[in-house]
């Protein structure tokens, strides 16, 4: 399977041409425009520092179904409790900051300074989003990805409490379930993520869910403003 280049002025080709890895392109650049493109394309941007800046669209597609986020006792317990106290699009830059740092299983971190800043950026347009988890003053947890139509693109997550970025997904579930999004990227598997419910599904099949998504209107903007009363109470009102 041959691996395309693009230039700045270069479109991505379909993303059924990537390769058995879900390798599709090389090169470009960080633009809102073309990373707004790539989204609504089933394509996302993942390099290392150093490297070209790779794109890919891997077969099959990780994602989680709003309404199917497993939400145990145990975390029912901690939200109902209010361990935690959440907000949307509060410390940006905090969070994607505490997502590019260092972790034990992993000897670098994807999340180049070129990459916070284009993910920056995209909220600064109202496109990219966070949601934080607090303990009083303190930043617990957290995660930040796009919005498009009624498509949410997840990026990353982190946690400096115990059951933090658990929390947070649960919340952001909740709520893209009560604002009927059809579907959350979870881009590549991994195990804690099947275990709060995402599984792959074919690459035709989330492309489809992607086109249908994008027919509704982008939320853009704070999502402080939009949602401003956020608990674990929150869980119980969805409907």
């Amino acid at each position: 399977m041959p691996i395309f280049k693009i230039g700045k002025a270069r479109d991505f080709p379909a993303a059924e041409r990537a390769g058995r890895d879900g390798l599709l392109t090389v090169g470009g650049d960080l633009s809102p425009r073309r990373l707004l493109r790539a989204y609504g394309r089933g394509i996302f941007p993942w390099y290392s520092e150093g490297e070209p800046i790779l794109w890919w669209s891997p077969a099959p597609r990780f994602v989680l179904f709003p309404r199917e986020f497993h939400c145990g006792a145990t975390l029912r317990k901690i939200l109902r409790r209010g361990d935690f106290r959440f907000t949307f699009d509060r410390a940006f830059s905090e969070v994607i900051q505490a997502c590019a740092l260092p972790r034990p299983d992993q000897p670098g971190t994807w999340i180049t300074p070129g990459m916070r800043d284009a993910y920056i950026e995209l909220h600064r347009l109202g496109y990219a989003h966070s949601l934080e988890a607090w303990t009083d003053s303190d930043l617990a947890g957290g995660l930040y990805g796009l919005s498009l139509g009624r498509c949410f693109f997840a990026e990353s997550m982190f946690h400096f409490e115990n059951n933090a970025s658990k929390a947070v997904l649960a919340v952001l579930a909740a709520t893209l379930a009560k604002l009927e999004y059809v579907v959350i990227d979870c881009q590549v598997p991994t195990p804690h993520l099947a275990g709060w419910g995402a599984r792959s599904i074919p690459r035709h099949r989330y492309l489809e869910l992607v086109r249908c998504g994008l027919k509704n209107r982008t939320r853009r903007g704070n999502w402080g403003e939009l949602f401003p009363s956020l608990g674990g109470s929150f869980l119980e009102r969805r409907g």
